[in-house]
């Protein structure tokens, strides 16, 4: 058996085991929804619908902690992002936060502003939780929405159908990386005063739930919610021409990594995919232009059986892709295995950042202030990059 073919039965298995928990769980007429179908769950309450969401965060999602109001606000918008997708409007917001014994007061109250912001802005309160202390940190946010009209779900797609997006591709997985490269020199020097708050998508999901029945975040990454709507729809898809965020770009140039990793990542930007009629795309359109809301087209929703990438003016064939990072105990051993299967070899790849280090350790000796290391790593920007300017810090547009 191939490895490929023995890590989506690992993948399958993982929904087995879900399958196996909610089989044995007591069940209502109340609740709307089956399972998978939507990014909340759907629940009838006294003559209204309502919403739920339980979202879990840790050290894992490769969120960057050096920031306690981005990390806060990065928690909770993730946590509200579901509600948004399925179609409501986030009204109670609960959590279980689970500090590190080493974090300080302030840490923990700019923490906590930057959760209360989230809440504030997406018209959400604060009920109450739980609390605790651990050499780990954790934190679970569990919201409740109004529904007041239909729902949106993962399934409804139909061929021939538009997919698009609220915001550029890649936020997430360029997040994690700058976890997981945070202490190398280049990758340091470039981006360590970097912000990459995700976005709040309330306005724009008030348009999408008019147009749309089908509608998924991207907290999974682009490819995964693609997956879904495709699993759920029984269709398939092809896009390209991806918006992608600039910083990922660079980011991407950096680590000597194909930009489509942006596209396949696990780490996901919370932004809304949906797929939308071609009929009534005009009037979407007008819509969004009067509100002044940007949307991104990324391809077409296809017949069952066709997942495809047009990339460099080439086809990439991700019906066999079946890499899961969670496989991984080191994400480094996943991103050489997603490489390799863009780059269709095995060869392992020394990144860029390794290479310009080996290349200039005689010009600057870790002197990160020194005319040399500077005056180099000007150089370096201007051979490998673009010359657009990148210091207006558009949170769109890095």
């Amino acid at each position: 058996m191939k490895i490929r073919e023995v890590r989506r039965l690992i993948m399958n298995k993982e929904k087995e085991i879900i399958e196996v928990i909610n089989r044995h769980m007591p069940k209502g007429s109340s609740q709307l929804n089956n399972l998978f179908e939507s990014d909340s769950e759907i629940i009838a309450f006294h003559g209204k619908k309502l919403l739920y969401n339980i979202d879990e965060f840790s050290e894992e999602d490769l969120l960057r902690e050096n920031d306690p109001y981005m990390l806060g606000w990065n928690m909770a918008l993730g946590s509200i992002s579901d509600i948004l997708a399925s179609g409501g409007r986030p009204k109670f917001y609960a959590h279980s936060m689970v500090i590190r014994d080493s974090w300080t007061m302030d840490y923990v109250e700019k923490l906590s502003l930057g959760i209360a912001q989230v809440l504030k802005d997406s018209g959400a309160v604060f009920i109450g939780g739980d609390f605790g202390i651990s050499k780990t940190w954790r934190y679970t946010g569990s919201v409740i929405g109004d529904l007041e009209s239909q729902a949106m779900l993962r399934s409804g797609a139909k061929a021939g159908d538009n997919i698009y997006i609220t915001g550029r591709i890649g936020k997430g997985n360029l997040e994690a990386a700058l976890k997981l490269y945070e202490k190398n020199v280049l990758v340091e020097n470039l981006t360590g005063r970097w912000k990459n708050f995700f976005r709040l998508r309330s306005k724009e999901a008030e348009v999408i739930k008019r147009y749309s029945r089908c509608c998924i975040d991207t907290s999974d990454g682009v490819f995964n919610a693609l997956g879904t709507i495709s699993e759920m729809s029984r269709t398939g898809f092809v896009v390209g021409r991806l918006p992608y965020i600039k910083s990922g770009l660079l980011m991407a140039k950096i680590l000597n990594l194909p930009k489509e990793m942006l596209f396949l990542g696990e780490c996901g930007e919370y932004e809304l995919l949906f797929t939308l009629n071609k009929e009534l795309e005009q009037e979407f359109l007008e819509t969004a232009h009067e509100q002044k809301l940007t949307f991104y087209k990324l391809g077409e929703v296809t017949e069952q059986g066709i997942k495809s990438l047009w990339a460099r003016d080439r086809e990439i064939d991700l019906r066999t892709y079946a890499l899961r990072a969670r496989d991984y105990a080191d994400p480094k051993d996943y991103l050489r295995e997603v490489v390799d299967f863009l780059l269709g070899t095995s060869a392992s790849n020394l990144s860029r950042w390794e290479t310009a280090y080996i290349e200039t350790k005689s010009c600057y000796h870790r002197d990160r202030t020194s005319y040399s290391y500077r005056n180099w790593q000007k150089g370096f920007l201007s051979r490998h990059f673009w010359t657009e300017n990148l210091s207006s810090r558009d949170p769109e547009e890095l």
